[in-house]
Order: C-alpha cells, then sequence, then structure tokens
C-alpha cells in the first residue's frame, strides 16, 4: 500500500475542509450572518421575540440567542462583557458608559419604544378607575383595603408584580413613591403570565404589568413566523393593537385631572395616560457585526412595524389618530 500517497490525499483533504471553515467563518462575521448574545428585560420578552423571529426568518443565517432576565442582570451582563447587546427599561448612565469606553467598547443607544405599564383587576371587582395618588398610596401600604378607596365589599388589596427585582417595581417606586419602599400588601409571582393567573383568581388583587402582554394582538404570538415576518416586511401599514376583553384593565388618571384614560397607543403617544416609560436598545457590537446588523432592525423601519403592532408606541413612527368610543 501507498502510504505516502494516502497521506498526500488526507492533507488536501483537510486542507480544503480547513478552507471551507475559514470562508464559513468570515461569512459569519457580518451583519447578518453569524451568532449573536443578547440579554433583554423580561418584561419586555413578547416585543423582542418578535423582533428575533422576523430578523432570522429575513436572515436565515442569522441566529440571536436571547436571554430573559431581569434589568439589573442584563446591565451587569453588558459591564461584565459577557453580552454586547442589552433591552432595558433606561439609557445607560455616563458612569456606565465611561466604562465600557475604558474597555474599548463603542457604544450605541437608542430608544425604541414608549410603554405603558397598565394595572390590571379581576373582572369581578367593581373598580374601574383610579388615581395616581391612589396607585401610591396603595403601593406604599397606607392604603391596603379597597373601602379605603371607596365603599367596598371587598377585602386587603394585593398587589403582583413579576420579580421582586423587575424594571416595573423600581419604575413604580420611582415615578409614585419617590423611591419609597412598598408595603407588605405587595407580592412577587414569577413571571408575567402568573400575574395575569393571580388576578384571575384573586378578586382583591391588582397586577402590574407592561400593555403589551394585554393586547388584543398578541394572537400574533401565534401565527408562525412566516406569516409574522411576511406581514411585517410588507409595504403594508400596520394598525395598532386594541386591548383584551379577557382582563378588566384600569383607567389612571392623574389627581389634579377630570379625565381618565386606559393606556391605548394613542393616549400613550400625547402623554395623556399618565405610566408610561421607555424602552432603549444598547449594543457595543462593532460595525459590520450581527450585534450592529440586528441593533439598525430593531431600530429600523421593520423593527418599528413589529413594535407597533405589540400594542406600544414605537420611538419612530408616522402616527395616524383613530377616535376613539366615549369609554376609552
Amino acid at each position: 500500500m501507498n502510504y505516502r500517497k494516502i497521506s498526500i490525499i488526507l492533507g488536501i483533504a483537510l486542507a480544503s475542509s480547513l478552507t471551507g471553515c475559514l470562508k464559513y467563518e468570515k461569512k459569519a462575521n457580518s451583519s447578518t450572518t453569524g451568532t449573536m448574545t443578547m440579554v433583554c428585560d423580561d418584561t419586555f420578552r413578547n416585543i423582542m421575540e418578535q423582533e428575533v423571529d422576523v430578523f432570522e426568518y429575513q436572515y436565515p443565517d442569522a441566529h440571536v440567542l436571547a436571554r430573559y432576565a431581569t434589568q439589573g442582570e442584563a446591565i451587569d451582563s453588558l459591564m461584565s462583557l459577557n453580552t454586547r447587546t442589552v433591552v432595558i427599561a433606561r439609557d445607560l448612565t455616563k458612569q456606565e458608559r465611561d466604562f465600557l469606553k475604558s474597555k474599548r467598547r463603542n457604544v450605541k443607544t437608542a430608544k425604541i419604544a414608549i410603554d405603558a405599564v397598565a394595572l390590571i383587576v379581576n373582572k369581578d371587582n367593581p373598580c374601574s378607575m383610579l388615581t395616581t395618588k391612589e396607585v401610591g398610596d396603595i403601593l406604599s401600604g397606607s392604603s391596603n383595603q379597597w373601602n379605603d378607596l371607596e365603599p367596598s365589599d371587598l377585602g386587603k388589596i394585593a398587589v403582583i408584580f413579576d420579580d421582586k427585582s423587575s424594571s416595573l417595581v423600581q419604575f413604580m417606586r420611582d415615578s409614585l413613591l419617590n423611591g419609597a419602599e412598598l408595603g407588605d400588601n405587595v407580592y412577587a409571582q414569577g413571571s408575567i403570565p402568573a400575574v395575569v393567573d393571580a388576578v384571575s383568581k384573586n378578586v382583591n388583587a391588582i397586577g402590574v404589568l407592561g400593555v403589551t402582554w394585554i393586547t388584543s394582538d398578541m394572537q400574533s404570538t401565534e401565527l408562525t413566523t412566516e406569516e409574522l415576518a411576511q406581514s411585517m416586511l410588507s409595504d403594508d401599514p400596520v394598525q395598532g393593537a386594541t386591548l383584551s376583553q379577557d382582563v378588566k384593565v384600569l383607567k389612571l388618571r392623574r389627581p389634579d385631572e377630570v379625565t381618565a384614560y386606559k393606556p391605548y397607543q394613542q393616549n400613550i403617544f400625547d402623554g395623556t395616560y399618565p405610566l408610561y416609560r421607555p424602552i432603549y436598545m444598547v449594543t457595543t457590537g462593532v460595525s459590520g457585526s450581527l450585534a450592529s446588523g440586528f441593533y439598525s432592525f430593531v431600530t429600523g423601519d421593520i423593527g418599528q412595524k413589529i413594535i407597533m403592532k405589540t400594542g406600544i408606541m414605537p420611538a419612530r413612527t408616522r402616527i395616524q389618530v383613530v377616535q376613539l368610543g366615549p369609554d376609552e
């Protein structure tokens, strides 16, 4: 047997294999191919899952590995350089930016949407409206009985969040309690779906969650990836979502105002609904990388159409105002 000939053949085969790998690696290092990681605030999970699905459909060689965690965990992952992309409910601080720059990371941030924080109650709960002051009193525990708000046969108010470290908790503390501690009537259920479930079983409960979790158009999550992607990639305009009838969504008003509002997109857009917050996307991905490409996608026209469909306000959009009924 000619061992030299076999060795040469194997050498050629190995060289061809390595060449193929090198070509693949080169192909993977682009804005639309390869693999990237992202850590997203879990309260925005249902938004970003749709963003990822459509992006990967449009670019089949792109793979976004998303982890959904608390906002604090997302920021920690970015600061420890374990990921280059996060989606959170605030922009980076100057100190955080300076730290990343000291690590030779080029930081890009963009407000991608405006989220509304909705309050939901059991359908058998007669309450339909609260002021932001009343919500603050409930959160602090100074009003912990429904009878403290208006004559009622209901009992102790239970406020339900998804997680004690949730960005929703931080937002409500900062917005309504000036950073003070929550009362002992506030509980964490572990996830947003668990919040909805708890409210559906407890007539005394108030659930706190992002409005995208209770919009009627969340049926889009039941579409196949192909159906969702094709609807987003078309030139057809996107109609905003309305609130689901499966839960009772409270109207809110500021103490010095007469009219109360539900968290519809128009009310988020013009600021009449009082509880709203930004959603930011942050990346340190270099130009031409998949992280940079996904950032451009989410902040671009298609990514903003997806956000519009989930029931909140995209940061970049042309608004068509539609008159709602008198109870809206």
